[in-house]
């Protein structure tokens, strides 16, 4: 099974990141530790939302779809609209999510 995921900044309520993933549990762990090296080090992040696929090339896919077709990351966020709201911290929901 493969997951294209969302997972939002919790000190940042409108920073989202989206990725995908053959294990979920480990990514969030991974986007989590201290030793990450990438765009989400040194930030602390909650999984929002996911899909799963039985293919890699299709998870691939709608993960590019999301991150370079603004109308499907719309569509996303606008899906999303209630959980972005308000996270665990209380921080409010901005105007515009920012999808990496």
């Amino acid at each position: 099974m493969f997951y294209v995921y969302a997972i939002q900044n919790m000190a940042d309520c409108s920073e989202i990141y989206i990725g995908y993933t053959a294990d979920l549990r480990r990514r969030l762990i991974e986007h989590n530790s201290p030793q990450n090296t990438g765009y989400t080090r040194n930030k602390k992040w909650r999984v929002i939302y996911y899909e799963a696929f039985l293919s890699e090339k299709d998870a691939r896919r709608r993960e590019r779809r999301l991150k370079q077709d603004g109308r499907a990351r719309y569509q996303l966020m606008k899906r999303l609209s209630n959980s972005l709201e308000v996270n665990q911290n209380g921080c409010g929901r901005s105007s515009e999510p920012k999808p990496r």
